[in-house]
């Protein structure tokens, strides 16, 4: 198995940088990150040449995070400010060379936001060949998110009808509120673009809880890319990594 290091997370404390080179002594593959925009690129570029690792993604920014926005793409009235988000989060990633872009779609509930996140969905897909992701968020940690199961998500998929929009399937979400992951991972497979992962319920590493990571990650063994590690350490990201070696080997 091979794995990315969520940096949104893992070594959250450190400077973007930093927390690159940390993920490649612990022994990752890759890493992704969250909303890397306070971290000139360059400096981000310089730190994955330097390591040879890749940068496999990272998303939109949220908006007015103190007003607890999370997304701007559902929501009506705000197309400039999301178009403008997704134009920022290509650039950037045209910089570091990052796989994906993870479009996020914020708390919306009006009759016409499904209509405003597939219309700034369709501009990201026309604006970049690089992967376009939507992720679901399950209902106890974001409620109100536009997009919440991976059904609906397959719908706006099938109906934007884009080679480069895909899945971001988080088992941590999906666990949460749909279960039956390896079936639904079998399932969604022709349109995952990128597969997360942690603990349930308590989004800590994947070595207990609910979820038999042990059987997932036995079901995704030829996946090709590597698997997102995107949990709460809890306090020292390198205290929590015996799991990286058991599952690697």
């Amino acid at each position: 198995m091979k794995f990315s290091a969520n940096l949104g997370f893992l070594w959250a404390d450190r400077p973007l940088p930093d927390a690159i080179h940390a993920a490649k002594a612990a022994g990752f593959d890759a890493v992704e990150c969250h909303w890397p925009y306070d971290t000139p690129a360059s400096d981000v570029k310089a730190a994955l040449d330097a390591t040879g690792l890749s940068m496999l993604g990272l998303n939109t920014r949220r908006g007015d995070v103190v007003g607890g926005e999370n997304g701007l793409t559902a929501l009506p009235g705000r197309e400039t400010e999301a178009q403008d988000a997704i134009t920022q989060a290509i650039e950037y990633a045209d910089t570091i060379n990052a796989g994906a872009i993870h479009v996020m779609c914020g708390f919306a509930s009006a009759a016409d936001a499904h209509a405003t996140f597939v219309s700034n969905l369709r501009f990201a897909c026309r604006a970049t060949n690089r992967t376009i992701l939507v992720e679901p968020l399950n209902r106890h940690d974001a409620p109100g998110y536009f997009l919440q199961t991976t059904d609906q998500a397959q719908a706006i998929i099938a109906e934007v009808n884009k080679p480069n929009l895909k899945l971001m399937f988080d088992c941590y979400h999906v666990g949460r509120t749909e279960g039956d992951l390896t079936t639904r991972l079998a399932d969604l497979a022709p349109i995952i673009g990128h597969i997360q992962f942690a603990s349930v319920p308590d989004r800590g590493a994947p070595d207990h809880g609910e979820i038999d990571y042990s059987h997932v990650f036995e079901a995704l063994a030829d996946w090709p890319t590597p698997l997102g590690a995107e949990y709460k350490p809890g306090g020292d990201t390198d205290a929590t990594l015996g799991w990286l070696m058991r599952f690697r080997s």
